[in-house]
């Protein structure tokens, strides 16, 4: 069995990420309108009448824009940590309590063929999560929204084929930036947001653990490019003796729509550019 993994929007604007295996297709994650993400999930390819389920990593707005409106019109559940769903009180509009999922964090639960794991991550929110997907021997893990380098969740996307791995802002540019003083403290801080440096040191960490394609994703528009991104990933992977390309594929996924697919299967991730602009299969519930 394969996990195909296309992310439809990754930035500080907004995120929404489509997650499909077998059957089952769900969202990770809905912070722009419930249009774009339902024009965005049919260019890939995939039927929004047959997503399976929301699944939310935290309370802010640029992650949870479209989840009530989703959710009434396609009749979608939404999974989030009790604490989440509290601090989501009265920004989702009216939400039937059969789509009602709580998630308890450092668990496990199934979905179709799929086995999610949900682990907390250091951001200031009630309950953030992020989540790892696992089918046979295929994971794709999601690393957003994350303060600072922990053990414990470098150690939760151990053995991904694929992850995507927040490379949120350049330190030098957020500090020059017109962004007011306290904002740039709490993204800098160890609850805020993962810096370009950040995430090539997580980059060269989950490559010695075995993950073999990094797509970079959360950018700022205002604090980051995609280049640089890149470049400063790249060049920490090549320190420690990877090529990307070749030992790890490496990406940058889109802030304002949908990226290409990256399949995940039993022998790791292949390389994106091996694959199609679109997944040709569906997903049903």
């Amino acid at each position: 069995m394969q996990i195909a993994f296309c992310p439809l929007f990754s930035g500080s604007s907004g995120n929404a990420l489509l997650v499909t295996c077998g059957h089952t297709a769900l969202l990770v994650d809905a912070g722009v309108s419930a249009v774009r993400v339902i024009k965005e999930c049919a260019a890939s390819g995939v039927d929004p009448a047959r997503l399976s389920a929301i699944l939310v990593t935290h309370e802010h707005t640029d992650h949870i824009n479209g989840v009530g409106v989703l959710s009434r019109k396609l009749d979608l559940p939404i999974y989030a940590p009790q604490a989440t769903w509290e601090a989501m009180a009265g920004k989702l509009g009216e939400v039937s309590e059969k789509n009602r999922r709580y998630v308890e964090p450092g668990t496990d639960f199934y979905m179709g063929d799929m086995n999610i794991y949900s682990f907390r991550t250091p951001h200031d929110a009630a309950d953030p999560v992020c989540y790892c997907f696992t089918s046979g021997g295929c994971k794709l893990t999601v690393l957003t929204d994350i303060g600072c380098l922990e053990s414990a969740w470098l150690h939760a996307a151990e053995g991904s084929g694929t992850v995507l791995l927040e490379a949120n802002h350049d330190r030098d540019m957020l500090k020059a930036g017109r962004y007011p003083y306290e904002l740039k403290r709490r993204i800098l801080g160890k609850k805020g947001h993962l810096s370009n440096e950040d995430a090539a040191r997580a980059a060269v960490t989950l490559a010695q653990g075995g993950v073999r394609d990094v797509i970079l994703g959360h950018l700022s528009k205002e604090n980051n490019f995609p280049q640089l991104a890149y470049e400063t990933v790249a060049g920490a992977l090549r320190e420690a003796g990877f090529v990307p390309g070749e030992d790890v594929a490496l990406s940058v996924a889109r802030r304002d729509g949908r990226s290409q697919w990256h399949t995940i299967s039993d022998f790791g991730a292949e390389l994106p550019w091996a694959q199609g602009a679109a997944f040709s299969g569906g997903a049903a519930r």
